[in-house]
This record gives C-alpha cells, structure tokens and sequence, in this order.
C-alpha cells in the first residue's frame, strides 16, 4: 500500500514568494517546509498499487482539452488565510479548479467517496498542533503571485513525526 495524492508543484520564483513570509516561532504551529508546498488537486490516501493512478493520470490532458481549457493559471495570493476553525494556515489558490476536476474524474475509484467539500486551492503554510486555534494576527499578509501549470504530479506522502516526506512518482504534462 502506497499513500497518494495528485498536486500541482509551483515553480521556483512563487516558492520564493511563499518562503519570504514571515514565519513566526510560536510553539503551536508546525511549520510546512519548501518541499511540502503544492497544492493538492486530490488526496487519495492508502491505494494498492501507484502505476494505475498513474496511468488514469495520463488521460487529464486530454480531458481538459475535451473540456476547451487550453491552458490552466494559477494565481496565488492575495493574502495568507486561515482556513475555518483556524487550524490551517494557507495561501489561497485560484485557477485549478477545472484541473481539480478532470483530476477527480479521472481517479474516481481510488480514495473512497469523493470529496463533498468543493475544491479549495491553497498552498498549507503551518498547521496548529493540539487543541485550540492559530493566532488570528498571522492572516491578512499580503501575497500574490502567478503561473501557468505545466504538469499534474503523482507524489507518494510517508507520515514522520517532522511532517510528511514527499515522492514524485509521475509527472504528467498538459501540454
């Protein structure tokens, strides 16, 4: 059994954006590291075997043009948010949504129920260890960045006690 998910992984110039905020130490927030930022198009948890996801991975490019996106631009920002509950500091994330959803299509039989929350973009910045909720403070700095996706990747997610370790098992061009 392998642990998945499907992401998009920004480039170098908005992961620079992203590290130059301030990251202050509070002993209840564990802080997400550069090689964790990504935003998830979709969490798939324990599957049996990567190499069909994979594959049904491969048929996003066409689906997308089947669905006249020619071309999918994210756009990070404007502000560091938390989530509802405070438990989750984010950047929002626009512009995935169609790629979220050939995702979902495509990799429907894995992961259970789809999800019934609708897709919410963002790049995790810090979660809230315990009980309780983050300082409100930390929200509302200012972000904005932008790129165009090249590639939907396949990253095997292993828990350890810093967060989880990532492995990109196939990238998948859109173009």
């Amino acid at each position: 059994m392998v642990r998945l998910f499907v992401a998009v992984s920004p480039p170098e110039e908005v992961l620079a954006a992203v590290e130059a905020l301030p990251r202050p130490n509070i002993s209840k927030l564990r802080w997400t590291t550069t090689d964790q930022w990504h935003v998830t198009l979709r969490f798939l948890g324990e599957v049996e075997r990567a190499e069909p996801v994979a594959q049904a991975l491969r048929q996003v490019p066409a689906g997308l043009r089947d669905a006249g996106v020619t071309a999918v631009d994210a756009v990070l920002g404007p502000a560091v948010a938390w989530f509802a509950g405070r438990r989750i500091l984010q950047v929002p994330v626009a512009g995935t949504e169609a790629l979220a959803a050939q995702v979902a299509g495509v990799t429907a039989k894995w992961g259970g129920v789809l999800e019934t929350v609708p897709f919410t973009g963002h790049v995790t910045l810090a979660r809230v260890r315990g009980q309780g909720k983050g300082p409100a403070n930390l929200a509302g700095t200012p972000i904005r960045a932008a790129w165009r996706v090249d590639e939907v990747v396949l990253v095997s997610s292993t828990l350890g006690a810093g967060g989880a370790l990532y492995e990109t098992l196939e990238s998948v061009p859109l173009a």
